[in-house]
């Protein structure tokens, strides 16, 4: 660990109050995430000025932007230096006054209605989040590794390539992807129950019910409703979030009514069997549905809507990512990638960072003068071009405000046009920007690379015509 990682460290805790006022950390790809217990002792302020540190943001957990690669190292520190691991509980090991015991009770009380009185929707997509985001740095490796196998076999069939050796990379390059593709289900399933508060083998067997690897393929089961025959990862991923959640409550019911000396027999075999029972007649048929009419329904707007649809879609991903609202699409790509081969909704929304790119390169044109802004460009926009965008929102769009808009207006720009070529979609998600090249499906990558040059354009022409004002030019 540099020096600089450890200093980000100690002043994060500097600034929300010390190691006494953290429950424990956990990272994503761009933010460190502590739990805190007494806001009132956070200078949000002092957390925002930390050199190093590119945004601040307030949600049931307090999320510190200090860009990929670095994130990992600083969160790391973090739990060293009170000697747990990460997303560990923090030992409460001081000792504290009567005052300060009540006061940190109340903050705590404080801390527990203020998480109580969420919103339905925040609770669900920070549910989802902790669900997948475990799970970005196998969609991105293994998605990388699929895509370049994908190009290896387009070269075997066009002959421009031939031999046993080539045919033999392209097999590995695939097995190695489908590590991830053929069994997410399951990482679903285990993660699933991990947030809702089940037993992750216990998760992970459902996930593994709805492959129905031991159906007699000469008897399959039935659709109840239908009368249909069921299929192997009907529901998806979807129904197998849904199918671990009630399995949360059952489990969690049986522990309280079962003796313990009989516990660990009694309660796997029954929740498994109640909700193996439930998973297959009720929700893989349900959720089958919904999956199925959800994709169905994006794949026709996109269809349908052409460049309109791209550029309401590209212009509008910032926000959400913004609030967070972009972790509820993760399961609706990976339900048209497992239906349709590919999602032709993650080109569309990559735009919006493509669109980010063009404002601060005309942002560094434009206020060249101001160094100190100059600086915070260079810093961010070599991950932005690779498409991980939250350190140019967090650290340079953002708190501007209006390269935040015309950020927007050059994503719009790259989603028209993306619309209006039609069928490009991605065979695996995590990346976005130029890395999400390899991973254009059926070799449509051409029109990709032309929706990253006019988002590209669009945000450069916005921002420097519409987006500055002689403050940020001279850095006043």
């Amino acid at each position: 660990m540099t020096d600089k990682n450890k200093r980000i460290a100690s002043e994060i805790y500097q600034y929300v109050g010390g190691q006494t006022n953290v429950n424990k950390v956990v990272h994503c790809m761009t933010r460190v995430r502590m739990e805190i217990k007494d806001y009132n002792k956070v200078d949000l302020e002092g957390l925002k000025n930390i050199e190093g540190v590119m945004g601040v943001v307030e949600d049931d957990t307090l999320q510190v932007v200090v860009g990929p690669g670095t994130v990992n190292k600083v969160a790391k520190e973090m739990v060293d230096m009170v000697g747990v691991e990460l997303g560990e509980d923090f030992p409460n090991a001081t000792t504290v006054s009567g005052k300060e015991a009540v006061n940190q009770k109340a903050a705590e009380m404080k801390a527990e209605v203020k998480k109580k009185n969420q919103k339905p929707w925040s609770k669900a997509l920070k549910s989802i989040a902790n669900i997948f985001v475990p799970l970005i740095p196998a969609f991105v490796g293994s998605g990388i590794i699929g895509g370049f196998a994908s190009i290896i076999k387009n070269m075997l069939t066009a002959g421009s390539i031939s031999g046993d050796a080539w045919v033999n990379i392209a097999s590995v390059a695939s097995i190695i992807q489908s590590g991830i593709f053929a069994y997410l289900v399951i990482y679903v399933g285990i993660n699933s129950a991990r947030e809702f508060g089940a037993s992750p083998s216990l998760g992970g067997v459902i996930g593994g019910i709805t492959t129905l690897t031991g159906m007699n393929p000469d008897l399959p089961l039935p659709n109840i409703f239908t009368g249909d025959n069921l299929s192997p990862g009907q529901g998806g991923i979807i129904g197998v979030i849904f199918a671990v959640f009630l399995l949360s409550f059952i489990e969690k019911k049986l522990h309280d009514i079962v003796p313990e000396s009989i516990d660990i027999i009694v309660t796997p075999t029954i929740s498994l069997m109640v909700m193996g029972l439930i998973t297959i007649f009720l929700i893989m048929p349900i959720a089958g549905v919904i999956s199925n009419s959800l994709v169905g329904a994006l794949n026709w707007v996109l269809n349908i809507g052409g460049a309109f649809a791209g550029f309401v879609l590209g212009a509008s991903f910032l926000p959400m990512v913004m609030f967070g609202l972009h972790q509820i699409l993760t399961p609706v790509h990976l339900e048209m990638i497992e239906q349709t081969g590919s999602t032709l909704l993650l080109p569309i929304l990559a735009m919006a960072g493509a669109g980010q790119v063009g404002a601060a390169l005309a942002l560094w044109v434009k206020c060249r003068k101001n160094t100190q802004l100059t600086e915070l460009i260079k810093g961010a926009l070599p991950v932005g071009i690779l498409g991980i965008g939250e350190p140019l929102i967090y650290g340079v769009t953002l708190p501007l405000g209006r390269p935040f808009i015309t950020a927007c207006i050059g994503g719009g720009v790259g989603g028209a046009v993306i619309g209006l070529i039609g069928n490009i979609g991605a065979t695996s998600i995590g990346p976005s920007g130029v890395a999400l090249i390899p991973l254009i499906a059926n070799g449509h990558w051409f029109g990709y690379v032309l929706g990253l040059l006019a988002a590209y354009a669009g945000g450069f022409v916005a921002t420097y015509f519409f987006g500055t004002t002689k403050e940020m030019q001279i850095g006043a």
